[in-house]
C-alpha cells in the first residue's frame, strides 16, 4: 500500500534544473480565478463565498466599519436591501457595540455576518430563517437610507 501511495508523488512536477531547483514549465501558468458574483438563483450556501468576499472588502477598506458600510456594500453587490436586517452600532448606553450583526434573507435561508472588536473580526455563516421569516433575533434597526 505504501508503494502505491508514494508512486503518485513522483514524476508529476517540473524536472530539476542543474541547480537542483525545479525548472519553470513553459506550458503552465496560474489558472485565473473567476471573480465571485451574486448568483440569484443559487442557494444561500452557494452565495456565502460572495457574501464573505463583499464583507471582507468592507473590513479591508475600513477597519472601523459600521452597519451602514456593510449594508451599502451588499446592496452595491446586488443583494436585496428589503431582505436585509441589521443590529445597532451602539449599545442602549450609547457606547459602541461589541459587535454588529447583519443578514440577508436569501432563498429561504439567511446569510449572516458579524463584525466587531469583541467578535474576533468578521464571521459569515448561513443559518435557517426564523419562523417569522426574518434572520436576526432581538431588536434591529431600520434600514431607511
Amino acid at each position: 500500500m505504501t508503494a502505491v501511495l508514494l508512486a503518485g508523488c513522483f514524476g508529476t512536477g517540473p524536472a530539476p534544473s542543474e541547480s537542483g531547483r525545479p525548472s519553470p514549465d513553459a506550458t503552465s501558468s496560474p489558472t485565473p480565478v473567476a471573480p465571485l458574483v451574486l448568483q440569484p438563483d443559487a442557494s444561500a450556501e452557494e452565495n456565502l463565498p460572495f457574501f464573505d468576499q463583499v464583507n471582507a472588502a468592507v473590513v479591508a477598506a475600513n477597519a472601523g466599519a459600521g452597519g451602514r458600510d456593510f449594508i451599502d456594500a451588499l446592496v452595491a453587490a446586488g443583494f436585496d436591501k428589503a431582505a436585509m436586517s441589521l443590529t445597532s452600532d451602539q449599545t442602549t448606553l450609547g457606547e459602541p457595540a461589541d459587535s454588529i450583526q447583519f443578514a440577508v434573507a436569501f432563498q429561504g435561508a439567511c446569510l449572516v455576518g458579524q463584525y466587531g472588536p469583541k467578535s474576533g473580526g468578521y464571521h459569515g455563516a448561513v443559518r435557517p430563517a426564523l419562523g417569522s421569516g426574518g434572520c436576526l433575533i432581538g431588536q434591529t434597526r431600520p434600514i431607511d437610507w
